[in-house]
């Protein structure tokens, strides 16, 4: 994330935990299977956030450890997953010996890097050779309900919403990885269904972090947005993620 890193996530750790980090559950799934994630295996989850991951790692009897620029995140994160090893840090400046992992993995994490290249260097550098380097992102926003309920907010506040980055799309993360000088050995997509229980939910989920009277300004947009996808009292938004799992060089 490098030094300018902007970090608005403490404000919003707890709620962000409380709304987002389940959803991703099916893409630690793909990277647990794809990695061969086992009882033993050493594994850091770089960007690791509120620690979801790192506690769903250690239930698998995993040794996880985990690191976040954000203070906010890692102090959620060592509550959440008490027996991971869990510290402050830059994903490309990461506080651990060479080779001290089987597996890295980056959720939701890697496009946040300032150099993406250089950040996957310092994931190779942690790994064991022949170790795994696992990533997995947001798809591009055409596979997602959400971009639908992102594009209404963006033109009531009349502006447009970003073209998806290179690893949204069909094939970027393997050719990051490839450009990494990693070896691809799996990849795929993976519904991420968002399910909220009332339109309360939805509102704080959506519009997290924004100021009071913004929300109170917005909700109404959120609301005519989100209609299509009501499920009973709530909503559920059928989102994707991409994946890719790479070995480093032997």
């Amino acid at each position: 994330m490098g030094a300018g890193y902007d970090d608005g996530w403490s404000a919003v750790a707890a709620e962000w935990s409380e709304l987002w980090a389940g959803s991703a559950g099916p893409a630690h799934d793909a990277l647990i299977a794809a990695s061969g994630i086992g009882r033993g295996s050493r594994v850091l989850d770089v960007g690791c956030g509120s620690g979801e991951f790192l506690r769903e790692l250690g239930r698998l009897g995993a040794v996880a450890a985990g690191v976040d620029p954000s203070p906010g995140m890692v102090d959620l994160a060592r509550r959440v997953a008490p027996l991971a090893d869990v510290r402050a840090g830059d994903d490309e400046d990461l506080p651990w010996a060479a080779g001290s992992f089987d597996v890295v993995t980056a959720v939701n994490s890697l496009q946040f890097a300032d150099d993406t290249l250089a950040a996957l260097a310092g994931f190779g550098r942690v790994a064991v050779p022949g170790g795994f380097v696992a990533v997995a992102n947001w798809a591009e926003g055409a596979l997602n309900d959400l971009d639908v309920v992102e594009a209404a907010i963006a033109e009531a506040d009349d502006g447009e919403r970003p073209p998806d980055g290179d690893l949204r799309v069909a094939g970027g993360l393997e050719a990051l990885l490839v450009d990494a000088h990693l070896s691809v050995v799996a990849s795929g997509l993976v519904a991420v269904p968002w399910e909220v229980p009332d339109e309360d939910t939805l509102l704080r989920g959506v519009l997290l972090g924004e100021d009071p009277s913004v929300r109170r300004e917005l909700e109404g947009v959120v609301l005519a947005a989100a209609r299509p996808f009501r499920a009973g009292a709530g909503y559920r938004l059928l989102n994707h993620y991409r994946w890719a799992v790479a070995r480093t060089a032997r």
